[in-house]
């Protein structure tokens, strides 16, 4: 679920990132974010502005998660984009051909 009006929180893009067990530097590079930058706004101590926010909110669902919306049955959050049947899928199509060479292109 894709939801770019969503207010990202500094709580919310700390558990993102652990759900995506990417790097800090990975996450900030696809961002535009300094890693810096990155790290004080997930500790609550640099706000970002809403073009940064949003940059940092599709780098985080491009590593694979997706962000849930405040309603009217529950608060906003974060989960995997793609269940754990599905992960395995992407892992054995990812997997097939066998390991790659510096002459492949």
């Amino acid at each position: 679920m894709t939801n770019h009006q969503m207010v990202l929180t500094s709580d919310l893009a700390r558990a993102a990132r652990a759900l995506t067990q990417v790097s800090p530097r990975a996450i900030a590079r696809e961002a535009g974010l300094e890693k810096k930058q990155l790290r004080e706004f997930e500790k609550g101590n640099q706000p970002l502005a809403a073009e940064p926010a949003a940059s940092l909110l599709r780098a985080l669902e491009h590593f694979g998660v997706a962000f849930i919306p405040d309603d009217e049955q529950g608060g906003y959050g974060v989960r995997r984009k793609y269940n754990a049947a599905k992960v395995r899928r992407l892992e054995t199509w990812e997997d097939e051909g066998g390991p790659a060479f510096e002459d492949d292109i």
